[in-house]
């Protein structure tokens, strides 16, 4: 019995024997052999393809720069979360304010006596020397103006300012101060690693920081009692106490509308 014919998928009419036909033609001599003509496709196929590889490097450049941007304006906004809740934001004049007006009136009220002075001066090298009675009476009006001035002056500073008589430091015996300072290793050690000796100067700020709170008695102080320029600036207050808040050995309150800081230790 003969072999079966093996079963062939149909061409179609075009593509039986054309493009060998094709090929072989003398009217069409330039035409491509074989897969020749699968050149041109598969090159624009290439060049088609490093453009896409190009525009997904390039949306991926897009993706990452978002995602820096996005952590970037995130540690911003806590950051400004951070410093809301820890700065002391005051709506009313402060001792400085005071202090500031008063100084601004003693300088005011010379610059008008100096002024008055050359007044004086230019009438008298102008009109030869005036008599008795008018350089008494310019020399009133100097006097009244500064006098007007520094008793404005006072009276705004003592309306403004109450003064408080700061008590000195307690002093501590040997075995106070050992106690203190193992109490102030202890909570040391319980802040983040910065505060622990990677930066020297921040320790000691922290150590500064601790003592006046301790030394409160348990009244609540501002953030600017606790300032000692030029190293203990308010910038550093302010991260020394977000670490305490945060670790909570110290506890923010606000409800009188002045922003205080009460000592409780470290917790249990």
């Amino acid at each position: 019995m003969p072999d079966p014919t093996p079963h062939r998928t149909p061409l179609r009419r075009i593509s039986q024997g054309s493009l060998s036909a094709l090929s072989r033609s003398g009217a069409h001599s330039d035409a491509p052999h074989g897969l020749g003509f699968l050149e041109p496709a598969l090159a624009e196929l290439a060049d088609e393809a490093e453009a896409l590889r190009v525009n997904v490097d390039g949306l991926r450049a897009l993706s990452t720069s978002l995602d820096t941007f996005n952590e970037a304006f995130s540690s911003w906004l806590y950051v400004m979360d951070m410093n809301a809740l820890t700065v002391e934001w005051s709506e009313a004049p402060t001792d400085a304010s005071f202090i500031l007006a008063r100084r601004r009136a003693e300088e005011d009220a010379r610059d008008a006596l100096s002024a008055v002075q050359a007044q004086t001066a230019g009438h008298m090298l102008a009109g030869g020397k005036l008599d008795e009675t008018t350089t008494a009476t310019i020399f009133a009006e100097n006097t009244t103006v500064a006098n007007e001035s520094l008793v404005q002056a006072e009276s705004t500073s003592k309306a403004g300012t109450v003064k408080v008589k700061k008590k000195g430091k307690p002093k501590l015996t040997p075995k106070e101060k050992k106690e203190r300072s193992m109490a102030i290793d202890k909570v040391i050690s319980s802040l983040p690693l910065e505060f622990r000796g990677s930066d020297p100067n921040l320790r000691r700020n922290v150590e500064m920081v601790i003592e006046r709170l301790m030394d409160s008695n348990g009244r609540g102080l501002k953030m600017i009692e606790m300032i000692v320029p030029p190293d203990l600036n308010q910038a550093r207050v302010n991260k020394c106490l977000i670490a305490l808040v945060n670790r909570k050995i110290v506890t923010k309150d606000n409800s009188t509308g002045t922003v205080l800081y009460h000592w409780q230790g470290v917790p249990n």
